[in-house]
């Protein structure tokens, strides 16, 4: 068994044994938490979630169960996780697995409540009615990090005066969130009087292929579209930056951490305990229906002026001067 299997076995059965174990008790609400990743790389997120749902006044284990299904970055897998919890009968399902899980529940069932998390207007994509009254059985949190788009754009600008090409990295499995990233980033790279070129990744066999690319369009930089597959592979993204020498952008500070030169976006451990806190307000018998959907307002920039230094880039003062935090 490989380390990376083995920790992942390790980490799903570390989570997954003492909740089977208390879904037995009688009387406990039982939550389904659907995501389209894996366990390992939740664990930021998971932290944060079971701190909003204690906030909220439930302790995973003693007075609620967890039972999580993971995609592990296989989104075909998600609607016969999700069909599991339906037949489960679980209390709610939080599709926190970013967009492909939220629509997947959704689909999945029409009442059991929904909470979800994701990166795009939940009313643009048919999730709910709107944002104050969602209306039917979903409900959930959204973050800025697709809105964010634009200002990492713009950032890239300032580090770039001269770039005229910027490739952006898109997953066309998660094609309702690329196509809504695309959208909002288009007009303004049009203002920036910048070019996109756009390339595709599903698995991680795409990536040196991606990279590889980016020389032929003579894109200056590569950003990259939030999702939840591309999450898991931030080390990776970091590194290939370096090795291609080609400055990258993302939304979370764990990729700024790995290498990345610049994050800006989110902040996930926020993002997450607001899920665990709407997840609590249903348990406690309020209606998704008439739950407003949060926005998770809070955002971050990092900037990794080790890597800026590799790529031969100058850092203005300016930005650096609005960063939250600067890896020197």
């Amino acid at each position: 068994m490989q380390r990376r299997d083995f920790i992942k076995f390790f980490a799903g059965s570390a989570v997954a044994w003492p909740l089977a174990a208390g879904a037995q008790q009688p009387g406990r609400p039982v939550i389904g938490f659907l995501s389209s990743s894996s366990p390992d790389e939740y664990t930021i997120r998971l932290r944060a979630f079971r701190q909003g749902l204690k906030d909220a006044g439930f302790i995973e284990g003693q007075n609620v169960t967890v039972e999580y299904r993971w995609a592990e970055d296989q989104y075909n897998r998600l609607p016969a996780l999700a069909a599991e919890l339906v037949r489960r009968q679980v209390n709610v399902i939080v599709a926190g697995g970013g967009t492909p899980s939220a629509i997947v529940a959704k689909a999945a069932t029409a009442t059991i409540p929904i909470v979800f998390a994701t990166a795009v207007d939940p009313v643009a994509i048919g999730l709910v009615a709107s944002l104050d009254r969602p209306g039917g059985n979903v409900t959930g949190v959204t973050n800025m990090n697709v809105e964010m788009g634009p200002k990492r754009l713009e950032l890239l600008r300032e580090l770039l005066p001269k770039a005229t090409t910027i490739a952006v990295l898109t997953n066309p499995s998660s094609r309702a969130l690329a196509e809504r990233f695309l959208q909002d980033l288009r007009p303004a790279a049009h203002t920036l009087g910048m070019q996109l070129h756009v390339l595709n990744a599903s698995s991680k066999r795409d990536f040196d292929t991606v990279f590889a690319a980016l020389a032929k369009v003579q894109a200056a930089a590569l950003l990259i579209c939030p999702d939840v597959f591309f999450n898991a592979q931030i080390e990776q993204f970091a590194a290939l930056g370096i090795r291609h020498a080609v400055p990258v952008a993302y939304q979370y500070r764990p990729f700024v951490q790995a290498g990345g030169l610049l994050s800006y976006g989110s902040d996930e451990t926020e993002y997450y305990r607001l899920v665990g806190i709407q997840a609590g307000k249903i348990l406690k018998g309020e209606k998704p229906a008439d739950l407003p959907v949060i926005q998770s307002t809070k955002v971050e920039l990092f900037i990794n002026l080790k890597t800026a230094k590799a790529l031969g880039i100058t850092v203005p003062q300016s930005v650096q001067s609005r960063a939250d935090d600067v890896i020197e």
